[in-house]
């Protein structure tokens, strides 16, 4: 009998990773970046957090404690994501956000079922995780971003980009 209840649940736990892989199939297929843009050429810890969801290591970027004005976009592609007027010190070791451009990211569900993902919704690249209920700002919310996903333009040279939504 014993033998007969773990060769059912093991048939379960199967059944059920294949449906789930299934799911998260359709959903990779969903985010996958653009094929017919044209990006920026990444080097390759750039590729890693943005193609291949890694993560730098805390305190090692140029933007965590960065405090100027300016705009942060995609590295892949330009795209517009966050202000510094945004921007917060949240001592995590990486750049926090607690708002993010109105839709420049889309948040998808972490494949741990854990946390939530932001992307860049113009090339889909990995910008890093979204928290709330944190209590670090009024607004609650905690975009924590990978330098490797962003860069930073002074405001002196924002004119060249494209405008911003509001």
């Amino acid at each position: 009998m014993r033998h007969l209840f773990l060769g059912i649940c093991t048939l379960s736990i199967i059944g059920l990773s294949s449906c789930n892989a299934q799911q998260d199939s359709t959903k990779t297929e969903q985010i996958m970046p653009k094929s017919n843009a044209k990006y920026n050429q990444l080097t390759s810890q750039e590729q890693d957090v943005i193609l291949h969801k890694a993560t730098d290591r805390p305190f090692t970027g140029d933007y965590y404690d960065k405090d100027d004005k300016g705009l942060y976009i995609c590295r892949q592609c330009n795209n517009p994501l966050y202000t510094s007027e945004d921007k917060f010190e949240a001592h995590c070791g990486w750049p926090s956000f607690d708002a993010a451009i109105e839709g420049a990211v889309t948040n998808v569900p972490d494949a741990d079922g854990m946390r939530v993902e932001i992307i860049c919704n113009n090339c889909h690249g990995h910008l890093g995780h979204v928290f709330t209920g944190e209590g670090f700002t009024d607004k609650d919310t905690r975009y924590c971003v990978n330098t490797s996903s962003i860069l930073f333009v002074p405001a002196n040279k924002t004119k060249n980009l494209p405008a911003v939504i509001k």
